[in-house]
């Protein structure tokens, strides 16, 4: 493993595999030699420049390779890395950059910030299949590279579930949990009859094997740094085009037709594996280590849109908890200063 790109590389979108530089994208994707024309093209490209200059984001101070069972995931760290490590995890679709505002906040109060971008975002590897098992057995492989004491778990979303199946299945490697806006919902889902149940799975099954043919030669669709914001903001229009534009240029890569999201052109909504949301609730009542949830209540396509009163009887004992009535899924976006103190506040006090 090797520390990965600081200043000028680092806000060209450049890290580190092994000893090569290399350009933002999967990794091992491109040769090293493409890195310094990338840089100057970037440094030369207005609109990448402006859209970069979002105020209060900061790059990840270093970052490294991990491989888990083959698949190298781009790890990203913020902060001192003499200080006590926490482990941030991103939600579905989106990448450790989506916490550029949040991370620097958190390892301002004296925390080393470790996230990765998952298998199949940003700059980790692509995958033949994507499930949630190896979504967390990554986790564990990020988390097996800060050593053996337990550590805060932070995630966001799907994160957010990440973290909480890790803290059960690993309870001696979690010190704490902080759960943003992926606390589930006991709300029971409508029942169908059987037969429109098994006629729904053999349709979806079929649009799933569908979408895997059309995968291996597909390629996200090309557009411009402002062109992919507006896209974006149609599924999180809470969000300000400025932050979405430098999301892009963190979450993007610049092909000779346009810009595309470093998302593997296989992966689609609701495609973690077998898992549900709601099968996190048993799991949450029985952690045993102290317990931070934050969900925002105003509704968003991609939010949960979990309720107090859905969560009323199992939160873990002690739990601490927070509804924001004026913000939405991404409450660390929306509101990094406030969640950020939230967060903080909380690790200080059960450090």
């Amino acid at each position: 493993m090797g520390w990965g790109p600081s200043g000028a590389e680092r806000a060209a979108g450049g890290w580190r595999s092994g000893a090569v530089w290399c350009r933002a994208g999967p990794v091992g994707r491109s040769a090293g030699s493409e890195y310094g024309a990338a840089v100057t093209e970037l440094a030369q490209d207005a609109e990448f420049v402006a859209a970069r200059a979002y105020p209060g984001a900061r790059r990840p101070d270093r970052s490294r390779l991990v491989h888990s069972d083959g698949v190298g995931l781009s790890v990203v760290e913020w902060g001192d890395p003499g200080d006590p490590a926490l482990l941030l995890a991103h939600g579905g679709f989106d990448f450790a950059g989506t916490y550029d505002e949040f991370a620097p906040l958190v390892a301002a109060s004296g925390w080393r910030v470790v996230a990765w971008d998952q298998r199949g975002h940003g700059d980790s590897e692509h995958a033949a299949l994507y499930t949630w098992d190896a979504d967390v057995r990554d986790a564990v492989a990020v988390l097996d590279t800060l050593g053996p004491d337990p550590v805060p778990l932070v995630g966001h979303s799907k994160g957010a579930g990440i973290v909480m199946q890790l803290a059960e299945a690993l309870p001696h490697r979690a010190s704490m949990v902080v759960n943003l806006d992926g606390v589930p919902s006991r709300r029971p889902v409508p029942d169908i009859a059987d037969h429109e149940r098994t006629r729904l799975l053999a349709d979806e099954l079929a649009a799933w094997l569908d979408h895997r043919r059309l995968a291996r030669t597909g390629q996200r669709k090309p557009d411009t740094i402002d062109g992919l914001a507006r896209r974006r903001q149609r599924m999180n229009p809470r969000l300000s085009l400025d932050w979405l534009r430098y999301l892009v240029t963190v979450g993007a890569r610049k092909d000779p037709d346009g810009w595309r999201w470093k998302i593997d052109s296989a992966m689609r909504f609701g495609g973690f594996g077998p898992w549900r949301p709601e099968w996190s609730i048993p799991r949450m009542a029985g952690l045993g280590v102290p317990f931070l949830g934050v969900i925002g209540l105003q509704p968003e396509e991609m939010g949960w849109g979990t309720k107090p009163r859905d969560v009323e009887g199992v939160l873990p004992a002690g739990a601490e908890f927070h509804a924001l009535e004026d913000s939405g899924h991404f409450v660390h976006i929306e509101q990094p200063h406030h969640v950020a103190g939230l967060v903080t506040d909380f690790l200080g006090r059960h450090a």
